[in-house]
């Protein structure tokens, strides 16, 4: 299930057990189910139950997180759009962008965010060129990320 199709406010209930799996795999996306059984109590097999559960749910998704400097990518920057007409149809197009990682439509001053990694300045030149020609598209303002201070994907576990 994509974000999209996920309705705005539905959220899934998790008790402390899941919160604490949920957590394990935050520190670590390859700890084992025996370890993560040991460290909240459960057998291996109702940790891998679980898992497969959220998985299933959608609440939770394993992948590997890379660091765009360490891929040459040292440009990253916050793309604040704003839109004339339909804001759907520029969102989708923006998605097909593979220098586009995230995509958000908001409130506010900007119709749309999204974010984006580019290897030099020419790319994001070259990238925000492409964007500004959409239809739709009427401004766009860039925030360059000058240092990243903190990122975490740690939401619905926290106290």
């Amino acid at each position: 299930m994509s974000q999209r199709e996920r309705p705005l406010g539905a959220a899934t209930a998790l008790d402390e057990v899941s919160k604490s799996i949920i957590e394990q795999l935050q520190q670590d996306g390859r700890r084992s189910y025996a370890t993560i059984a040991q460290a909240v109590g459960l057998s291996e097999a109702a940790v891998r139950q679980r898992v497969q559960r959220l998985l299933k749910s959608g609440v939770i998704q394993i992948v590997a997180v890379t660091d765009p400097l360490q891929l040459g990518f040292p440009r990253q920057a916050m793309i604040g759009i704003r839109v004339e007409g339909d804001i759907e149809t520029v969102a989708d197009e923006l998605e097909k962008f593979p220098e586009v990682d995230y995509v958000v439509v908001t409130a506010g001053q900007f119709d749309l965010v999204v974010e984006v990694v580019a290897a030099d300045r020419r790319e994001l030149l070259d990238l925000t060129n492409k964007m500004r020609a959409l239809d739709g598209v009427m401004t766009t303002e860039i925030f360059f990320y000058l240092e990243m201070w903190k990122q975490l994907y740690d939401w619905g576990t926290r106290e």
